[in-house]
C-alpha cells in the first residue's frame, strides 16, 4: 500500500499529542517502578537481585521483542495495535495488585506490561513517521518526551498512592489511568493510501468463486448451473446487452467444462497450493539467509562491533540508577524527610532536559556525533563511581540529575548509528543494537542486586556498573579514532533530521 505524502501538520499534530499521552500513560509506572520496588522488598522479602528483574523485564522487554511489534503493526495497523497495547498495560497493571509472590509479578508486570509497553513505542513512532516527513525529527522528539514527563509526575504520584492506598490500591488505580491510552489510540486515524483501488474481478473470474461457493451449500450440480447462469447473464445483460446472448453460450460450456472436470480441476488446485507453500518457504528461507549474511558484515565493521558492546554495557551499568536510586537512598539511611522531590523524579527531569540539549548539538556541524556520544559514555562511568561516596540527599540528588542528563543520549544514538554504518543499512543495525539494549537493560538491575545480596551494600555493585560503562566507551573510543574518517565518507550525508529517526517504526 503506498500513502499519500505526509502532510507535515493538520491530523498529525493531533497524532503527536495522542502519542504523547500515550507514552506518559505507559511508561510512566515502568520508568518510576523503583518506586514500587521498594514496596515490593517488604512485601515478598526475596532478595534484591530477584525482585530487580520485575522492574528490568518491564523495560527491557519490549526492546527484546521489537521485531515482533514491528511485524504486529505492519500487519495489523497503528490503531488496532495501539488500543490493544492500552488493555494489556492496564490489564498487567491491575492482574499485579493481586500478585501472591514474585513470580507472579514476573509474568503480569515484567512481561505483559512490558510488551505492552514495546507494541504502543512502535504504534506511535510509525504513525508519527507517516504522517510527517520535513518536521519528523521535532514531531518524534517531542512524543518521545512524554516517557520522560511520565517518569517525572509517576514517580511522585506512585509514592503518593501508596500512602493514601496502599501497593495494591496504587497498582489499581494507576492501571484504571493506563485505560486513557485507548482513547488515544482511538484517535490515531491512519494515513490514506493515494493508490487506485484495486481493480474488480470480471465476470468470468467471478465464476469459479460463486460455483465453490454454491457447491459448498450442499446444491446439486444442475441447481448450481442453474443459478450461475442466471446470475451472470443478468449481470452481462446490465453492462453490455448486445453481447447477452453471446456471453450467455459462453458461460454455458465454461459450467460444463466445470461440471465435466471437477476433480481434475480440483487436484490440479491442490498441486499448485504446494507449489507456492514450496516457493514461499524457499523465499523466505532465501530472506533468511540474505539477512545473516548482512548482520556478520555490520559485524565486519569495527566501529559498529564496538557500539553493540558500548551499547550493552552502558545498559547494564546505566539503567540501574533509575530502578535504584531510592533502595540507595534508604540504605545510606538518609531521613525520608530531608527529601525535597523522589531522586527517580529528578532522574526522569533531567532526562527530557538532555535529550533536548544533546539532540540540539548534535545537529551542530562542528560536533562529532560519536565523539559526543563516548563522552557521555565516559561521564556516565565517572558519576557511577561518585555513587558510593554520596552520603546525602544533596549529593545523591545531584548524581541522579547528572546521570538522568547523560541517559537522554538516547537522542543521538540513531545519529551516531547511522554515521557508523550508512543509511542504507541503519534499519537492520539500529533494530540489532535495540535487541543487545533491550538485553542490558534486563540484566542490569538484577546484577546490581545481586552483587548487594552478597555484599550488603551497593558500593562494589556501582563500581561494577562504572566499570561497564567506561569499559564500552573506551573500546568505542579506541575503535573509531583509526577507522572514523573512512566510516563518515561512506556514510551518507543528508541532514541528521531527515533520517536519524527513521528507523524508529521498526525498532
Amino acid at each position: 500500500m503506498v500513502f499519500r505524502k505526509p502532510p507535515d501538520g493538520g491530523w498529525g499534530w493531533v497524532i503527536v499529542l495522542v502519542s504523547f499521552f500515550a507514552q506518559f500513560l505507559c511508561y510512566g509506572s515502568p520508568l518510576a517502578v523503583g518506586v514500587l520496588y521498594l514496596e515490593w522488598l517488604d512485601a515478598f522479602g526475596e532478595g534484591k537481585g530477584k525482585t530487580a528483574w520485575v522492574g528490568s523485564l518491564a523495560n527491557g522487554i519490549g526492546l527484546l521483542a521489537s521485531p515482533v511489534c514491528s511485524i504486529c503493526v505492519s500487519s495489523f495497523g497503528a490503531r488496532p495495535v495501539a488500543i490493544f497495547s492500552g488493555f494489556m498495560v492496564a490489564g498487567g497493571l491491575m492482574m499485579s495488585s493481586f500478585a501472591p509472590n514474585i513470580y507472579f509479578l514476573y509474568v503480569s508486570y515484567g512481561i505483559v506490561v512490558g510488551l505492552g509497553c514495546g507494541l504502543l513505542y512502535t504504534a506511535t513512532v510509525t504513525i508519527t513517521c507517516q504522517y510527517f516527513d520535513k518536521r519528523r525529527g521535532l514531531a518524534l522528539g517531542l512524543i518521545s518526551t512524554g516517557s520522560s514527563v511520565g517518569l517525572f509526575i509517576y514517580a511522585a504520584l506512585q509514592r503518593e498512592l501508596i500512602e493514601l492506598y496502599g501497593l495494591d490500591g496504587c497498582l489499581l488505580i494507576v492501571g484504571a489511568l493506563s485505560l486513557n491510552i485507548l482513547a488515544c489510540g482511538s484517535l490515531m486515524r491512519p494515513l490514506e493510501s493515494s493508490g487506485p483501488p484495486p481493480p474488480e474481478k470480471t465476470c468470468v473470474d467471478k465464476v469459479p468463486d460463486q460455483y465453490f461457493v454454491f457447491h459448498e451449500k450442499g446444491k446439486t450440480v444442475e441447481e448450481n448451473i442453474s443459478i450461475l447462469e442466471k446470475g451472470y447473464i443478468d449481470e452481462k445483460c446490465v453492462n453490455n446487452v448486445p453481447d447477452c446472448k453471446q456471453d450467455s453460450i459462453l458461460n454455458k460450456n465454461v459450467l460444463s467444462s466445470i461440471n465435466v472436470n471437477e476433480k481434475d480441476t480440483y487436484k490440479k488446485k491442490v498441486v499448485e497450493q504446494t507449489n507456492f507453500c514450496k516457493q514461499l518457504a524457499k523465499r523466505k528461507w532465501q530472506l533468511y539467509l540474505t539477512y545473516w549474511k548482512e548482520t556478520m558484515v555490520l559485524f565486519k565493521n569495527k566501529v559498529f562491533s564496538a557500539l553493540f558492546v558500548a551499547i550493552l554495557l552502558f545498559d547494564i551499568g546505566g539503567f540501574p540508577p533509575s530502578l535504584l536510586m531510592e533502595d540507595v537512598a534508604r540504605s545510606a539511611n538518609i531521613n525520608e524527610d530531608d527529601y525535597y522531590m523522589p531522586l527517580i523524579s529528578i532522574i526522569g527531569i533531567m532526562t527530557t532536559v538532555g535529550k533536548l540539549v544533546l539532540g540540539i548539538l548534535a545537529d551542530f556541524k562542528w560536533v562529532n556525533t560519536l565523539y559526543l556520544y563516548v563522552t557521555t559514555l565516559l561521564m556516565t562511568g565517572v558519576a557511577l563511581f561518585a555513587i558510593p561516596f554520596a552520603k546525602s540527599y544533596l549529593t545523591l540528588a545531584m548524581l541522579s540529575g547528572i546521570l538522568g542528563f547523560l541517559t537522554g543520549n538516547w537522542s543521538i544514538f540513531p545519529y551516531v548509528t547511522t554515521k557508523t554504518v550508512g543509511i542504507e543499512k541503519l534499519t537492520h543495525a539500529y533494530g540489532i543494537l535495540m535487541f543487545f539494549a533491550g538485553l542490558g537493560n534486563s540484566l542490569g538491575p538484577p546484577i546490581v542486586g545481586w552483587f548487594y545480596d552478597w555484599t550488603q551494600e551497593y558500593d562494589t555493585a556501582f563500581y561494577f556498573s562504572g566499570f561497564c560503562v567506561l569499559l564500552g566507551g573506551f573500546l568505542l573510543l579506541l575503535a573509531a579514532l583509526p577507522c572514523w574518517n573512512a566510516c563518515t565518507n561512506q556514510s551518507s550525508k543528508l541532514p541528521p533530521n531527515t533520517y536519524s529517526y527513521k528507523v524508529a517504526s521498526s525498532a
